[in-house]
């Protein structure tokens, strides 16, 4: 069952990260910081890419050797939704091309 619970999470990851690529495609950092819908989508994409992850990573501790970077994708996630301030569209526009 504890793998069900994992792949329910990767399935939440893998369209997610999807979706930031397709939405992205093609803009640059100028159409971030001039398109709060697109801003929005991008950093909801990535809320939802770090909160499967911690959320699998609770299931299945040691899934977290599997994932590259698994803690600072978290803590991309938690400052994305609790600390807005912290994280400028320089920063996401980086890791998008990452």
């Amino acid at each position: 069952m504890q793998q069900r619970v994992i792949r329910k999470y990767v399935y939440d990851i893998a369209p997610a990260c999807d979706l930031i690529a397709q939405f992205t495609k093609g803009k640059s950092l100028d159409n971030d910081r001039s398109d709060p819908l697109l801003r929005s989508a991008v950093e909801r994409q990535f809320e939802i890419v770090g909160e499967a992850l911690s959320q699998a990573i609770i299931v299945q501790p040691s899934f977290v050797e599997r994932v590259t970077d698994a803690a600072r994708i978290i803590t991309f996630r938690n400052r994305l939704r609790h600390g807005t301030t912290l994280v400028s569209d320089e920063v996401v526009r980086g890791i998008i091309e990452a």
